[in-house]
């Protein structure tokens, strides 16, 4: 014979660690969600960072952010004004046409505009929805669509 509470795990105990499981695996799937769309958006941010140095030292050569060819929706390469070339610009995910002055900048701020769905680059339609922005403080925000 046998003692009653020997053999393993009863039903309930079973189906409360798969409650667990499930509720566990509920949360967490978002959170993992918009990581691919974090690592390419770095690509950007790397890029953004690049021409916010060049346009610091444009502020300091001339003492303002405002430039004939710096208005709102033009390329940050137009009239190579800045030292960012196209080349610079170009990666895996992200174009030289993704990078624009999102509104004209004034004597002491600006905003510049990394929209993926703008992107002629390799892998652009893994960009596409990715819109990343960056001031003169450095301050870098991103959109997920």
């Amino acid at each position: 014979m046998t003692a009653r509470g020997e053999g393993g795990f009863t039903l309930v105990e079973l189906l409360i660690v798969m409650v667990v499981i499930g509720i566990l695996a509920t949360v967490a799937m978002p959170l993992y969600q918009l990581v691919p769309e974090r690592s390419r958006a770095t690509e950007a941010d790397a890029a953004l960072g690049a021409i916010r140095s060049a346009l610091r030292v444009y502020y300091a050569e001339h003492g303002t952010y405002i430039n004939a060819s710096f208005v709102n929706g033009a390329q940050v390469t137009v009239g190579g004004v800045l030292s960012v070339t196209d080349s610079d610009l170009l990666g895996r995910y992200f174009s030289t046409e993704c990078y624009t002055f999102d509104g004209a900048p004034t004597a002491n701020t600006y905003t510049i505009r990394c929209d993926g769905s703008n992107s002629t680059a390799p892998y652009a339609a893994e960009a596409d929805g990715i819109t990343a922005t960056i001031d003169e403080d450095g301050e870098i925000t991103h959109q997920w669509n």
